[in-house]
């Protein structure tokens, strides 16, 4: 060899094998300490629902083809206090271990009721036909299962992983 020739030696070694075992149990235990919960709602969500509570009241739906529309001044109060109760409930029946979907979904439910009792208690009682309130909940539910849709994707919109 020359002067200016050199030899690198590089000596590796493999690492010891592990054990299939342990590291399938490190697996499970990461998938398990990951949680998922879409309860409570955020600020953000809550005045989301309100927005959309303002906009059903207030503004020509099938609902105020039934009952009326609410002014708007008014179905601003109307909506918070709707939305507060309904949180309320459904916050008394969260529990930490759960994911929040069964919650969310009782928060979504009540809001439309107390919705639907709140137009059908400004418009009186000939505004139903004379019927139970029960007996015109089916036909009257698509202006509040919009509400309920809302609540929905703005909950999957915020827990949505970012791109």
């Amino acid at each position: 060899m020359s002067d200016s020739e050199t030899t690198t030696t590089v000596s590796t070694t493999a690492p010891p094998p592990e054990d299939d075992s342990s590291t399938t149990d490190t697996k499970k235990q990461a998938r398990n300490a990951i949680s998922f919960s879409i309860w409570p709602l955020t600020q953000r969500t809550r005045d989301a629902v309100i927005t959309r509570l303002i906009e059903t009241l207030s503004t020509t739906s099938l609902l105020s083809k039934r009952y009326g529309t609410v002014p708007h001044e008014e179905s601003f109060e109307v909506s918070r206090r709707i939305e507060e109760e309904a949180f309320s409930v459904a916050a008394t029946l969260a529990s930490s271990e759960d994911d929040g979907l069964e919650v969310v979904q009782l928060y979504s439910k009540e809001i439309s009721k107390r919705m639907l009792e709140t137009v059908k208690a400004r418009a009186g009682p000939n505004a139903n036909g004379g019927k139970r309130a029960t007996e015109t909940v089916s036909a009257d539910m698509t202006p509040t299962s919009a509400v309920s849709e809302e609540v929905l994707s703005s909950v999957e919109t915020e827990t949505a992983p970012p791109n």
